[in-house]
């Protein structure tokens, strides 16, 4: 690609971005046109909290005002704000805390109570935890995961930097969810489920699963034990846990034409050879993946220094890129499973990367997401809008990643909730 036609595509992303963030302007406007299945205003994966973060995101880079982060809070915390137990990174208070720490100290004092309830509802679900532990039952995918679980409460307290020691509390429940379990003479990991994928019970998983997604498997929580470990904040038996998650990770590792790539989840029957895995990868994404197990293994190597895994995670990451077989499983443009979350981790990977080809990769995966001409761009945003208009699956989340891929490092850090960084 020449320099201009570098220049054409920066200034189209900028275009779509914008554009978006216009037509998100008005919480008003937008609830005239959203379905109302979307319409969650504490949530940060679907509405207000989501859209809010968008914002906060322009005003700190000094390309809007504040009025529109603070229309979008308004709107989120209206219909009130739950701290109980339906409550997780991306719902109510944990959810609504996170977008106020994202603006610094603009809303500090009302940070500092919605701090207590996320810390208090944190210590009650290690609580919890604890004694499912003592109890020698399987976990719920909700009890750990990055999305509703703990790995998501841990990231949030992590970022704020004032409640080490809960994140400490936090470590060291993983690091006995790491611990494996001799169920009759099966030895199983901390991690499997009697679940389905879906939280519960299922007939297609016979003796539950063990979930690799970074969504909601055991890729978040390494993601966790490894950026806590960059940032200093270790507990023991850490190191030992990273690698017992890898260690699972490498046995189920498959090694495909364009490089490495990971099952979604593992099941009984697997384990005990009676059933094969899949010949293929699935679809390669944030929530489940090699994209998303990727970032979280290259993140469990640096904390680590294991050059050797990272450069296969970084492998793993440039083939799911380049594989045609997976790029056409990728069929929208959202952060959880579309080409602006692809785009975003492989991003994010590029700049801790010991191997150079991620960077080769980023104008395809941008030019997936915009089109090249201005009469596109308007259509493209409008069609955006008309799906979702939130953080994890709609718009508000594809213009934050169009943003990210210009500047690099967010001025709000609002991609933490993904665990990647």
């Amino acid at each position: 690609m020449s320099r201009l036609q570098q220049e054409a595509l920066q200034d189209t992303v900028l275009s779509v971005a914008d554009l978006i963030a216009e037509r998100l302007a008005s919480p008003e406007a937008v609830r005239g046109r959203a379905p109302q299945r979307e319409w969650w205003p504490q949530s940060l994966a679907h509405g207000a909290a989501g859209v809010a973060l968008l914002h906060i995101e322009r005003a700190l880079a000094g390309r809007a005002s504040w009025q529109a982060a603070d229309d979008w809070l308004s709107c989120a915390v209206r219909e009130g704000v739950s701290a109980g137990r339906d409550s997780h990174l991306y719902y109510g208070a944990p959810a609504l805390a996170f977008a106020l720490h994202a603006a610094g100290d603009r809303y500090a004092r009302t940070l500092e109570v919605l701090d207590q309830q996320v810390v208090q509802q944190t210590l009650h679900r290690l609580k919890a935890a604890s004694v499912r532990l003592d109890q020698r039952e399987r976990p719920a995918l909700a009890e750990f995961d990055a999305i509703r679980g703990l790995a998501g409460f841990g990231s949030y307290l992590l970022r704020r930097k004032s409640h080490t020691e809960v994140v400490r509390d936090v470590l060291r429940y993983l690091v006995r969810l790491a611990e494996p379990v001799d169920e009759g003479g099966e030895i199983l990991p901390g991690w499997w489920t009697n679940s389905g994928p879906g939280g519960r019970p299922s007939g297609d998983f016979p003796g539950g699963h063990a979930n690799t997604g970074m969504a909601h498997g055991i890729a978040g929580p390494l993601a966790l034990l490894s950026l806590a470990m960059s940032d200093g904040v270790v507990v023991d038996g850490q190191e030992e846990a990273i690698s017992r998650i890898c260690t699972w990770l490498d046995r189920w590792r498959q090694e495909g034409d364009f490089g490495p790539w990971w099952p979604y989840w593992i099941t009984r029957r697997q384990v005990r050879g009676e059933s094969p895995i899949a010949a293929q990868p699935s679809r390669p994404s944030w929530c489940y993946g090699a994209v998303g197990v990727a970032r979280a293994q290259q993140l469990a190597a640096i904390a680590t220094g294991d050059l050797a895994r990272q450069r296969i995670a970084e492998k793993a990451l440039v083939g799911a890129l380049a594989d045609p077989h997976q790029q056409a499983m990728t069929t929208d443009l959202s952060l959880c499973h579309g080409y602006a979350g692809l785009a975003l981790v492989a991003m994010r990977c590029a700049g801790d990367a010991i191997t150079t080809d991620l960077d080769d990769r980023l104008p395809q995966l941008i030019k997936a997401i915009v089109p090249g001409e201005m009469p596109a761009v308007d259509a493209q945003a409008s069609g955006l809008l008309a799906s979702d208009f939130g953080l994890l699956e709609g718009a508000a989340g594809i213009a934050l990643a169009l943003y990210a891929l210009q500047s690099g490092p967010s001025a709000s850090g609002w991609d933490s909730c993904l665990l990647i960084v």
